[in-house]
């Protein structure tokens, strides 16, 4: 295989991916977006977090929401717990790296608050931890994994919603989160700003 081809067989399963995802969890994706803006609505907050690339979506996430998407609109209160080098650094070195989440969690999360939790194999373990900590707050937890959905499937419970998407390529699962997050901004606009 040429290195064009390569390339295109990367935009090829790129799209298969998302096609996929489309016919499988687009419903789930917008019970996902209608439970933030519900929580937003209700003058809570969405904290975000990920490891790697899914820490990158999960600032991704932060900065549209708390500046905006597409549209003008008022800031919202979102928070990427990725962020806090000094924070996480500390955590890390004192307690566990698998405490950076929950900790801050713990300190930060309300009940009715939302927790964006980012894993492409659902198994990330300060992400499993989050994901207690938030329960243990009152805070409801938006999960998006891929593959069998790990840990983090088998942790949801009560209004958490786990949007898995349908792949087992780490990168093919990045992209499409990245484009879950996008949708998930738009309803939150749609949601608050349109359909008001």
């Amino acid at each position: 295989m040429s290195l064009t081809e390569r390339v295109k067989q990367h935009f090829t399963d790129s799209i298969q991916t998302k096609i996929a995802a489309a016919d499988s969890i687009t419903d789930t994706i917008v019970l996902a977006g209608e439970r933030m803006a519900q929580a937003l609505l209700d003058g809570r907050k969405i904290m975000s977090c990920g490891n790697g690339g899914s820490a990158a979506d999960a600032q991704h996430f932060s900065s549209e929401i708390l500046n905006r998407f597409e549209m003008e609109r008022p800031s919202l209160p979102a928070m990427a717990l990725t962020t806090d080098s000094s924070t996480i650094t500390s955590i890390a070195n004192d307690y566990h790296y698998n405490e950076i989440f929950a900790k801050q969690i713990r300190g930060l999360a309300q009940t009715g608050d939302v927790l964006l939790a980012i894993s492409t194999s659902g198994n990330s373990a300060n992400i499993v931890e989050a994901i207690h900590a938030a329960h243990d707050r009152g805070t409801l937890v938006i999960a998006l994994t891929g593959k069998d959905g790990g840990e983090m499937g088998a942790l949801m419970e009560g209004n958490d919603v786990e949007v898995r998407v349908p792949a087992q390529v780490t990168c093919r699962i990045q992209e499409t989160h990245l484009l879950i997050i996008h949708c998930l901004c738009d309803l939150i606009d749609q949601k608050l700003f349109v359909m008001a």
